[in-house]
């Protein structure tokens, strides 16, 4: 069984830090969850360089598997109901 990637693109926000504390309780033990600050930026600029490849226009971000999940194309809210369907939480 392979890990799923999940990668939150944030900004240090409040709403950031929740949908981060969201993620991590829906994740299960096939997800791998990487947290991009996009404030801070990192070292090789690799994260600002994912969310535009991702189409991110706005934070918090969540991306399954290289993809950007429905409810943050549509700038709908990041709820557990979203995350899931998305495919956090479940075995590949």
């Amino acid at each position: 069984m392979s890990q799923r990637l999940v990668e939150v693109f944030t900004a240090g926000c409040p709403l950031c830090d929740e949908a981060v504390k969201l993620v991590n309780s829906v994740a299960c033990d096939h997800c791998e969850v990487k947290v991009w600050d996009l404030r801070e930026g990192c070292a090789t600029n690799e994260c600002r360089d994912k969310a535009q490849r991702y189409g991110i226009h706005r934070v918090p971000a969540v991306v399954v598997d290289g993809e950007l999940a429905e409810c943050c194309r549509n700038q709908q809210p990041i709820t557990r109901d979203a995350l899931v369907a998305a495919g956090i939480g479940s075995s590949k």
